[in-house]
């Protein structure tokens, strides 16, 4: 029996009976699988879905020993200005977006200055408080380059190309960064893919391509990200919730739904910002019949 089958088909009812305009479903339960689409099969922008890649790259560069976490950006980018109290912002801070560091998202934030990651590291931070920005993310990217070169390129030699997923775009800034928080266009299966590898903490084929701690870590460590019940906990890439799971999600519904207790993750590509929450919600409650 294909354990993937029934979770699958409860949430294909689910999203017809909702209209919750979804493009690609995935699910994987143990080693079973299942696939649905309501749209054609291409690649997508998965939007901030690579704000989890962004990490995983971070963890391999770190077990490679080309940097650490806990380094301060300055540190990293020795060159930029820092803004007051800024030389104590890490690698670590900027990805569980606790940098302290205000800059609300922008549509056109890499063309907004010339150099976003060098505005963003001149403004003062206040602490060690959240904010969600992908400017961020595309910070910590830069940083990640000045010790492995393109990141692009990194990211596709040491992690997207050993789980089969070959010539992907990810858009660039005008000064040739990849965007780093969003701009990773992906297929549904291929999204599950990067779920299996979190699900199974960094091994695929039965290789450690990725550390462990570091997919613990994106969702351990949680630090409070506000009030609302379905974005109270962030930690590196990874939000807590719904339920017993914890997730990826990117802007429009693109949601890698993780539920450790089921040994299950459900991949969901859309174009429905409004009701991916409720979305979410559901599937976690038919995960939790899962035996």
């Amino acid at each position: 029996m294909n354990r993937a089958a029934p979770v699958l088909d409860d949430v294909v009812r689910q999203v017809e009976r909702t209209g919750f305009r979804a493009h690609g479903l995935h699910v994987l339960v143990g080693d079973d699988t299942a696939d649905h689409h309501w749209s054609a099969d291409v690649r997508r922008d998965v939007h901030s879905v690579a704000k989890g890649v962004v990490v995983l790259a971070v963890g391999i560069a770190e077990d490679d020993g080309a940097l650490s976490l806990d380094e301060p950006v300055g540190a990293l980018l020795p060159d930029v200005a820092l803004g007051p109290g800024v030389q104590d912002v890490t690698l670590r801070h900027l990805l569980t977006m606790t940098s302290g560091i205000d800059m609300p998202w922008s549509p056109t934030e890499t063309t907004d200055w010339p150099d976003l990651a060098r505005e963003f590291l001149g403004r003062p931070t206040a602490g060690r408080s959240f904010q969600y920005a992908n400017a961020s993310t595309y910070t910590a990217a830069r940083a990640l380059a000045a010790r492995v070169g393109d990141v692009g390129a990194y990211v596709q030699e040491r992690l997207l190309g050993p789980l089969g997923i070959d010539d992907v775009r990810w858009d660039r800034c005008p000064l040739g960064h990849v965007v780093a928080g969003g701009g990773l266009w992906l297929r549904t299966a291929e999204v599950a893919r990067i779920g299996r590898l979190l699900r199974d903490r960094g091994v695929a084929d039965g290789r450690q391509f990725v550390p462990a701690a570091i997919v613990d870590a994106m969702h351990a460590d949680w630090v409070g990200a506000g009030s609302s019940p379905a974005y109270d906990r962030y930690a590196l890439a990874g939000w807590g919730g719904p339920g017993r799971t914890w997730r990826l999600h990117g802007a429009y519904g693109q949601l890698v739904l993780i539920d450790p207790v089921a040994d299950a993750v459900v991949t969901l590509t859309a174009d429905d910002h409004d009701r991916a929450d409720t979305t979410a919600a559901a599937v976690t409650d038919l995960l939790a019949a899962v035996r």
